[in-house]
């Protein structure tokens, strides 16, 4: 995904993000690209700067450290998770379908579910919620 930065010939600004930058050309040439605002489907991409952010002086740069106070409190959310509870992967369904019905001993589990299988699992009254993170090993 690209984030760009645009003007109409409004000179209205507003950004847009696009699958890349082949993909926001196609789309402008179609005229499906338009103006928020006044809704022209003359647009350019505007100057724009990249953004970077500046190290702490004396601090090494992260990529991973957190932007934000959301960011801190979801890495602190992913940090609890992990710590108090057991990955199952792709075994989630079948962990807690077997909790729920006795066949296993009840802990606190996380792992991947496909949509369709968290849905049937709740019509089921096996109590589930997703997680606003992916697993560690699927993030980039």
């Amino acid at each position: 995904m690209i984030r760009f930065s645009l003007r109409c010939d409004k000179e209205h600004e507003f950004e847009s993000w696009f699958q890349s930058g082949a993909a926001y050309d196609g789309l402008r040439a179609a005229r499906h690209v338009a103006c928020p605002i006044c809704g022209s489907t003359a647009v350019e991409k505007a100057l724009m700067a990249p953004a970077v952010r500046v190290a702490r002086e004396g601090a090494a740069p992260s990529l991973t450290a957190p932007a934000n106070p959301l960011e801190a409190a979801m890495a602190e959310l992913r940090r609890q998770v992990e710590a108090n509870s057991e990955y199952v992967g792709m075994n989630f369904v079948t962990e807690a379908r077997r909790m729920h019905e006795g066949e296993a001993p009840e802990r606190a589990i996380h792992g991947e579910a496909r949509l369709e299988e968290a849905r049937k699992l709740l019509e089921d009254g096996v109590p589930v919620a997703p997680l606003p993170f992916l697993p560690a090993r699927k993030a980039n």
